[in-house]
């Protein structure tokens, strides 16, 4: 009874160190079973030659496009082991498999694949019991399976005829799939045991290995069946295939698999199919499926049952994707989460070649998610994700390029130039990382001594920048342009306009071919006033660039400074006709209408900017009270696409492009407007606030028109719509100071004025208004400093110069007032419609 029991944990004991790939305690087992009993000694041999075998593949493991070397010494010792077991046919009908099994195996390690494929044959490896049966014969059966598939595609068809070749290529793909299917039920099992501790209670416990290594045959029968799949042309089964893997329950040897399949299945989603040829994974595949090859026969479904399959997840909550990008996010987003917690971040020389496979490995997972994330607008997502990449980002650049890229997208400025700043830094010589940085500084930053800095990092490199160095001398002349345009003393002006022009002069020389070089050069032009000279620019840009929506603008400005409204008119027409979405074009054709085909058609172009706001952007106007209904269509639409709207920024419609004191009121603005909106209670604008902006200048544009057309009703149903979306905007409070202007209301007027300046106090129509105001009411000084202020600010505004003239002869200054009347004439004679810095400069 006691040599009973101790027979009893013996095997026990074997079948442990069997299932965990403890083959070195073998050999001591069996002299302890063969003591006990002499029946014993065939299944000691069978499993000397399985430990040997396995010891022999440990120390030289099989690895892809193995080639076989023959007979070895450790190997012929396994033959004889096995032979011995079966010769004497002693051994138990499950032990009598096991051992053909092995002999199969060693046949394939020696490159006896005929031999091996007969055994399988006579063995009947179908009919091989998965129930009740020890979780090492699992992996025997799984590694039987994988071994069976890889002499198959060794072993030449007999017949050439294709129908035996779709037969092997089926029956091959059948072998591998079993494979993988065993080999995750094993898995599981092993994982399960493990957890509960079952072989702990043990009498003699060994060391219990927490992480089990799949091998080459298991690893062979997970992940074949897919390719050869892909091979013939069959995406379908593939993909199916990647599904049935990463359903089954996971186990910790499997993670490192799971997350490449998930890898691989989201590229074929993002790469390999579109919307209509994707399927649910819960739902049957489409047949025919226009992802597969129509020239190839492949079998659709599984034609293989299994008595056990592996485990897979299941219940009532589980989410399942409809789509492919959101199966393909879901993939990254999980591929992503395993990379980030087994990341090797350590940096010493032992951990080096790890550490180079993990940031290999999650930079592809990174490069996906960029895919996937900016298909659909989702930058600010996509710069969270990369963000969680900057534990792996020490000394790399491409993480931390698509980091800066990310930052750029979602809008976050500031601190894709700080990013950029240590992209700099790990790749000097690449002159598109510093334009990079200045696009952002002399964009909605205005930073312009940092733009500054960039772009002479660009002009620095010299020969190294090759093309690029006219892009450097071309962000030069940017920085120096919108310098000008802040400069607040008139030498300061002249002196920056000077150096942009030679910027841009120098530029153009470098790239004559460059159309955006000889616009900003045309434009730096007309901002001096030089307009012959400007105007032989800007038809220069546009023979290099017939279509340039800038150009065409130009054009029309310069013409209209010129006062061939007509002219202007048409260009902005055919610009249209190509850019009909172009709100800033719009604007300017609402201006020249109102001068060459009177307001009411200035009002139908109004109404028809409301139609296309509505149409490029899904948004709610957040005032729906009705106010200006019967002037002009509402734009009312769903707001939640709004974060991946976007339009050029320019803060102002009469001053133009941005300046620092603008960003500061607009700040302002928006910190005032949202408190405002608040205590309003009305519904708060989500996203951008580019969209929104443009919304209330098309009706402060519309408000315009009508206060021209002297209806002051009107103008103020259309003034209140932008005051809903902006209710503290200088721009606003300008327009409500016009109505009441209009209204004769000279004392409401002037409170609204000074409102507006206490948010911008450099918005030169302000200045103006409040300049005249303050002359009806007598108060001359304040007048003649306003309105000295706003010249300052705007020396070339002839409507100011008039003003102070006016001013200057009421207080009996007739000499000044003659000479500004004079340069209010000079500038007139020159001025557009609208200032020439409406046109964004931008890199």
């Amino acid at each position: 009874m006691a040599a009973k029991k101790s027979g009893s944990r013996l095997e026990t004991e074997i079948e442990r160190c069997r299932s965990e790939g403890q083959w070195d305690r073998i050999p001591e087992l069996v002299r302890q079973l063969s003591a006990k009993l002499i029946s014993n000694d065939d299944l000691g041999e069978l499993l000397l030659g399985e430990a040997k075998l396995q010891q022999y593949l440990k120390e030289n493991p099989i690895k892809q496009g193995y080639s076989p070397r023959g007979a070895r010494p450790q190997l012929v010792e396994v033959r004889k082991h096995l032979t011995a077991a079966l010769d004497r046919g002693n051994l138990k009908s499950e032990y009598m498999q096991e051992a053909h099994l092995l002999m199969a195996k060693l046949s394939y390690v020696e490159g006896d694949y005929r031999e091996a494929t007969s055994i399988y044959s006579r063995v009947g490896l179908d009919e091989v019991q998965l129930v009740g049966i020890p979780m090492y014969r699992l992996s025997m059966i799984a590694e039987a399976y994988a071994t069976k598939g890889l002499c198959l595609e060794k072993v030449p068809v007999a017949s050439p005829v294709s129908n035996r070749n779709t037969d092997r290529d089926q029956e091959i793909i059948t072998c591998y799939e079993k494979s993988g299917d065993i080999a995750l039920l094993y898995l599981q099992e092993m994982e399960k045991a493990l957890s509960t501790g079952l072989h702990n209670r043990s009498p003699k416990p060994g060391p219990v290995s927490q992480e089990q290594e799949l091998g080459y045959f298991l690893e062979t029968g997970l992940q074949r069946a897919h390719v050869i799949h892909f091979k013939n042309g069959n995406l379908t089964r593939g993909v199916g295939r990647f599904r049935e893997i990463l359903r089954a329950i996971e186990t910790r040897t499997t993670q490192n698999l799971r997350m490449t399949i998930a890898r691989q299945l989201a590229e074929i989603l993002l790469r390999g199919m579109c919307e209509q040829s994707y399927w649910s994974p819960l739902e049957d595949p489409p047949h025919p499926s226009p992802l597969d090859d129509p020239l190839r026969q492949a079998s659709r479904a599984k034609d293989y049952a299994l008595s056990r399959r592996p485990r897979v997840y299941s219940g009532e909550s589980i989410f399942c994707p409809q789509e492919n990008t959101e199966e393909a996010l879901l993939l990254l987003l999980i591929s992503e989460s395993m990379a980030n917690r087994d990341a090797v971040l350590s940096r010493i020389p032992e951990h080096n070649n790890d550490r180079i496979i993990s940031l290999q490995s999650a930079s592809v997972v990174y490069d996906l998610l960029t895919i996937a994330l900016g298909r659909r607008g989702q930058y600010e997502m996509l710069s969270e994700c990369l963000e969680r990449a900057m534990k792996f980002a020490f000394e790399e650049f491409h993480l931390w390029y698509q980091f800066a890229l990310s930052l750029m997208a979602a809008g976050k400025s500031a601190r894709a130039v700080r990013v950029l700043k240590e992209c700099i830094r790990l790749k000097p010589d690449d002159p598109t990382i510093p334009l990079l940085a200045v696009k952002l500084c002399i964009g909605t930053l205005h930073w312009l001594e940092e733009g500054e800095r960039f772009a002479k990092m660009v002009v620095d490199m010299g020969e190294k920048a090759s093309e690029f160095r006219a892009k450097g001398y071309l962000a030069i002349g940017l920085v120096y342009s919108l310098k000008a345009s802040d400069a607040s003393l008139r030498g300061m002006q002249e002196e920056y306009q000077k150096k942009a022009l030679g910027a841009f002069q120098r530029a153009q020389s470098l790239s004559p071919t460059d159309h955006i070089a000889v616009f900003y050069l045309a434009l730096q032009l007309a901002v001096s006033r030089q307009i012959p000279e400007a105007l032989g620019y800007v038809r220069q840009a546009l023979q290099l660039q017939g279509d340039d929506a800038h150009s065409l603008h130009l054009l029309a400005l310069l013409l209209s400074a010129q006062k061939h409204y007509h002219d202007a008119l048409n260009i902005i027409e055919m610009a249209l006709s190509e850019y009909p979405e172009n709100f800033i074009l719009l604007f300017t054709k609402v201006k020249l209408e109102t001068v060459c085909r009177g307001p009411d058609e200035a009002l139908l172009t109004c109404k028809h900017m409301l139609q296309i706001w509505k149409s490029c952007y899904n948004l709610t106007n957040p005032s729906d009270s009705g106010r200006g209904s019967s002037l002009l269509d509402r734009a009312i639409a769903d707001r939640r696409q709004l974060n991946t709207m976007t339009l050029p920024d320019f803060s102002d419609p009469e001053t133009g492009s941005v300046h620092a004191t603008s960003v500061a009121a607009s700040r302002v603005e928006q910190a005032l407007s949202e408190v405002a909106s608040s205590l309003q209670s009305s519904a708060p604008k989500q996203g951008p606030l580019h969209p929104w902006m443009t919304l209330a200048q098309i009706w402060l544009h519309a408000a315009e028109v009508y206060i021209g057309m002297g209806k002051p009703t009107e103008a103020t149903a259309c003034t209140q719509e932008a005051a809903s979306l902006f209710p503290m905007s200088h721009n606003v409070l300008f327009m409500k100071g016009q109505v009441a202007e209009l209204r004769g209301n000279m004392d409401e007027a002037k409170r609204w004025y000074e409102e507006a300046l206490s948010i911008s106090p450099t918005h030169v129509k302000t200045m103006q208004r409040l300049g005249l105001i303050l002359h009806q009411l007598g108060r001359y000084s304040l007048a003649e400093k306003v309105l000295r202020d706003a010249v300052q600010v705007n020396s070339t505004a002839h409507d100011v110069w008039n003003s102070l003239g006016e001013v200057l002869q009421a207080q009996g200054n007739d000499d000044a007032a003659t000479e500004c009347f004079l340069t209010a004439l000079e500038m007139e004679a020159s001025s557009p419609i609208l200032p020439f810095t409406i046109i964004p400069r931008t890199l």
